[in-house]
């Protein structure tokens, strides 16, 4: 990987980090997943997925704006520029389960890569109290299987 094409991906990451708040106001969520669409280009291809993640996350650490769903916005980011190295990441939305008695629901969104957890906010699988209710893969929005959470297999 070349140092100009790693330059290239930081400052297109940063510009979208920056942009994303904007581009995702009061949009509903098949809207959102346009947005992390890319068609068959891949100018990163060669940048490790974990390195992808952990720009995202150095990049979106302490937001501004979207402050209320920054997993929003790092599975946005982290899902396009995943897809744009070739990588098909999987972008999972769940709900906490023990929200649902409160009136006021909590969400959340993880991203697994072949299975594997890459992304979430401080979440610990073995505990988490959060059932997947969508998924977002190549093929778009899908139902999830039923009762998997972040780091659970079906």
């Amino acid at each position: 990987m070349t140092l100009l094409r790693k330059a290239r991906f930081q400052l297109n990451l940063w510009i979208w980090a920056r942009l994303l708040p904007f581009l995702a106001w009061h949009r509903g969520l098949k809207s959102l997943m346009r947005l992390v669409e890319v068609g068959t280009r891949v100018p990163y291809r060669g940048l490790a997925a974990d390195y992808i993640v952990r720009s995202v996350q150095r990049f979106t650490g302490d937001p501004v704006l979207m402050r209320d769903r920054p997993c929003l916005r790092r599975g946005l980011l982290a899902t396009r520029f995943l897809r744009l190295a070739g990588y098909r990441p999987e972008l999972h939305f769940g709900i906490d389960r023990t929200s649902v008695s409160n009136g006021v629901l909590s969400a959340h969104c993880w991203i697994t890569l072949s299975g594997e957890l890459m992304l979430s906010a401080a979440l610990d699988p073995a505990t988490s109290t959060l059932v997947e209710v969508l998924s977002y893969t190549d093929h778009g929005l899908l139902p999830a299987t039923p009762m998997r959470g972040p780091g659970q297999r079906a």
